[in-house]
């Protein structure tokens, strides 16, 4: 972050999962005077209070579904990243009401009690799942998109600042793939692929925080970012951490999930038509046109036709090295790896 940062309020909203935690360590850094601490579990909260140790930062138990709550923890605060969400895409499938409680009236929530507060900017997390959605994670996620857009067309003169960033798969994140197939070589049973030729996006989650550092430093009311990202088939990601563990690859193969997709799209046709691309970053800036659509007409867009998807299938494709070398780079693939057993074999 910069150095413009220092001496600032911060809020992050499910800020003890993966993506929380790194980004309160990042503020801290940046010498940041305060970073609230908002989510459910109090228990992660005080593992959090015990492994920081810094009393700059503060912890808040509630949920983002309770508008009170949400007001409260972001009082007197200039910037928050909102991070709170339902992710697992089978458990909304089951129980998308849920989904819709936390993804969407969660972060109208935290839109609102933003805008009342005076904050100066919000960053929302969203996911390449939002794209084309069939899912009721990625459904629940487009509408809080479309949230912050409707605030920020809406609302021109809005005190807060409302962007979003949306990416892919972040690598070691809490309840992804990785840290589930490291946990099966190391108890010797077959990994549980569920397609071998399903594509995904690989990022970091250093990378991921860097997209909101973007976002937050650039962003214009109601704009998504999405930062480009390079992908693999889940099958040539399993047989690279077996490499890597010395052990032959077995995998179980179930079949796609409930809800899941065989690729994921990052920015679709109708958002290419109007992105700006950034080098390492798209940003696709709000329709911010009103009701009135007869004061636009003039001959439509013809460019609209000649865009293709950004999608884990069109993307540059990792081969099983390049899957190899990127996994090294992830400090807790490492240290799995040091602490391997002298032999591991596959029942």
């Amino acid at each position: 972050m910069t150095s413009s940062l220092s001496d600032r309020r911060f809020l992050i909203t499910g800020g003890t999962g993966s993506f929380g935690q790194t980004m309160v360590t990042r503020l801290l850094d940046s010498g940041a005077s305060e970073v609230r601490v908002l989510s459910r579990d109090e228990s992660k909260q005080d593992a959090m209070r015990h492994r920081l140790r810094d009393d700059r930062v503060r912890y808040y138990v509630g949920d983002v579904r309770d508008y009170d709550t949400v007001l409260k923890a972001s009082r007197g605060i200039e910037f928050v990243f909102h991070a709170a969400a339902l992710k697992q895409v089978p458990s909304c499938e089951f129980f998308p009401l849920e989904a819709v409680r936390t993804n969407v009236v969660g972060s109208a929530n935290v839109v609102d009690a933003c805008e009342r507060n005076g904050v100066e900017a919000l960053v929302l997390l969203s996911t390449d799942k939002a794209v084309y959605p069939v899912n009721a994670m990625g459904m629940t996620k487009a509408l809080m998109e479309k949230v912050a857009q409707a605030h920020s067309r809406n609302n021109p003169a809005a005190r807060t600042r409302v962007c979003c960033v949306r990416y892919g798969n972040v690598m070691y994140s809490r309840g992804s793939v990785i840290p589930l197939f490291i946990e099966q070589i190391r108890n010797g049973v077959p990994m549980t692929v569920t397609e071998p030729t399903m594509t995904r996006f690989l990022m970091s989650l250093d990378q991921s925080v860097e997209l909101v550092e973007h976002a937050f430093r650039h962003g214009e009311p109601g704009d998504v970012f999405v930062r480009k990202a390079d992908a693999c088939t889940i099958g040539d990601l399993a047989t690279a951490l077996c490499n890597l563990f010395e052990v032959p690859a077995k995998f179980d193969v179930l079949g796609i999930r409930h809800g899941e997709k065989l690729y994921e799209t990052l920015a679709s046709r109708e958002d290419l038509a109007r992105a700006q691309d950034l080098g390492e970053f798209l940003r696709i800036p709000v329709d911010s046109r009103d009701l009135n659509y007869s004061l636009y007409f003039d001959e439509g867009d013809t460019s609209r036709g000649h865009q293709v998807d950004y999608n884990s299938h069109n993307a540059r494709r990792l081969d099983v090295p390049e899957i190899m070398s990127l996994l090294l780079t992830l400090p807790e693939l490492r240290a799995q790896l040091d602490d391997i057993p002298a032999a591991v074999t596959l029942a």
